[in-house]
Parts: structure tokens; C-alpha cells; sequence
């Protein structure tokens, strides 16, 4: 798809969706928490509509949030902070000309061209001593997603008008509250997703609805195997941190040691 599609596409998802759930945040950030950002600077790389920054601005002296489509979406919503600044920037080519005390990407790397190319990129960005934080959707239990979602989003939706691809993230999430409200209450840890739909039961329908659209919504995703993740942090970065997340994801951290 074109950069232009991809612009859309974005633009439509964090206009439409407001993400104020912190305890996903949370959950992703792990095992830094926002106490950990307290009067840094910190970088939000690809912040989307700005939520995550507008749950770190009142820990951090300053919050840069960088998005490729959106960041007139995050500006507008995040007036309330004078600690936040936004700008316009692909976070694979970026050069912002400074280093920061934080740099995170939470949900984002997975959607660039190349994933491996914008975490070094990002790397760049992180003081010596200071801490990069990433969260990527894994390889390792996302077959569903790459054999299914995926290669339909090729051959049928991925071109929909994003109204109706809403519609439709609607009503799957809808049929979901069937076996994640009765199946998935069993003690079968076999099943697929089965932490993901622990997860989902503590989510509100807005919020899991969210979570459908952003897979049929996305123009293109990566799934990144573990060894990938500690092949980024073995490079220039000391005290790291990879572990899975709910069996579907991997959350990666380190400190800049060069």
C-alpha cells in the first residue's frame, strides 16, 4: 500500500479511537514504570493520537511524541500538557538532533517497512545510560493472525473504506464474547489466545473493539520471534530486559551503554 493509503488509515484509526487504558501501558512498559520517567526527557516514538503521552507528560520534565500521520491528532489532544511537544517524522529516518533520558515505541516497530532498521534508528536517539523500550507483536503464538488475518487483509479488506472496516471490527468482537465468556472460563491453558482472552474479559467492549480494528486496520505487520528482539538489544545496550506478554507479544528494554 502507498504512504498515502497508510496516512489514511492512521489518521481514520486515532480519530476515531481515544486509548486511555493505563493498564495496558503499564503492562507494556514492564518492567519500567512511569515512576521511572520522572523528570527525564523522553521520546514517544510513533505516538499515534498522543494517549501514551498524555500518560507520561505528568511524571517527565518533557515529552517529544514523533508520528509519521498523526501528529496533529496527538497536538490537539494533548493541549492540556506544556510539557508535551509533537512533530511530524518517520521514526526509521528521523534525525532529531538530540538524545533523550527514554526512548519508547509501543506498538509501532511491527507496522514499519523495516523493523530492524527502526530500532536501530531509534538507538540513536537514547542518551548514553539512558533506556530504550520497545513492545512488538510476537511470531512465537500469533499463527491465527499470520495465516489468517493477514493474508485476508491482502486479498480482501485491507482496501475497505475504514467505515465499514469498522463495522465489521464491531460485530467480530462481538461474536469473540461467545467462547471467551464460556469456553475460555475453562481451565484449557492449550487453547489458543487463552491468556490473550484473560486479558480481554478485563477490557471494556470500546477498548476490545479497538484491538480488532488495529489488526484489519494496519497496512502491513510484522511478527518478530524472540531471538530477533535480543539481536536489537545486543548491540550497544547493557541490563536488558525480553519477556512475552499475555503469549502474543514481546516486550524488550535496555540501557544505552555507547
Amino acid at each position: 500500500m502507498s504512504n498515502e493509503v497508510d496516512e489514511s488509515v492512521w489518521a481514520y484509526q486515532w480519530g476515531t479511537f481515544e486509548d486511555d487504558n493505563r493498564m495496558l501501558f503499564d503492562a507494556w512498559i514492564s518492567p519500567a514504570t512511569l515512576e521511572d520517567f520522572r523528570d527525564k526527557t523522553v521520546l514517544d516514538a510513533g505516538c499515534g493520537g498522543g494517549h501514551h503521552l498524555r500518560f507520561v507528560a505528568p511524571y517527565a520534565s518533557e515529552v517529544v511524541g514523533v508520528d509519521l500521520n498523526c501528529a496533529d491528532i496527538a497536538e490537539d489532544k494533548s493541549r492540556e500538557f506544556s510539557n508535551i511537544t509533537t512533530m511530524a517524522g518517520d521514526i526509521a529516518t528521523m534525525d532529531l538532533g538530540r538524545k533523550f533520558d527514554v526512548v519508547y515505541c509501543i506498538g509501532v516497530l511491527h507496522h514499519t517497512e523495516s523493523p530492524r532498521a527502526s530500532f536501530k534508528n531509534l538507538a540513536r536517539h537514547v542518551r548514553p545510560g539512558g533506556r530504550l523500550i520497545v513492545w512488538v507483536y510476537a511470531h512465537e503464538g500469533n499463527a491465527l493472525n499470520r495465516w489468517l488475518v493477514e493474508p485476508f487483509k491482502r486479498m480482501i479488506y485491507g482496501n475497505w473504506p475504514r467505515s465499514v472496516l469498522l463495522g465489521l471490527a464491531r460485530l467480530l468482537t462481538a461474536l469473540l464474547y461467545l467462547p471467551v465468556y464460556s469456553i475460555y472460563l475453562l481451565p484449557f491453558r492449550f487453547l489458543p489466545y487463552y491468556d490473550y482472552f484473560r486479558n480481554f474479559r478485563r477490557l471494556d467492549f470500546k477498548r476490545n473493539v479497538l484491538n480488532v480494528f488495529d489488526k484489519l486496520n494496519a497496512p502491513r505487520t510484522a511478527f518478530i520471534r524472540r531471538e530477533e528482539v535480543e539481536e536489537w538489544f545486543a548491540d550497544g545496550f547493557t541490563n536488558t530486559h525480553i519477556s512475552p506478554f499475555l503469549g502474543v507479544s514481546w516486550r524488550g528494554s535496555g540501557t544505552r551503554s555507547r
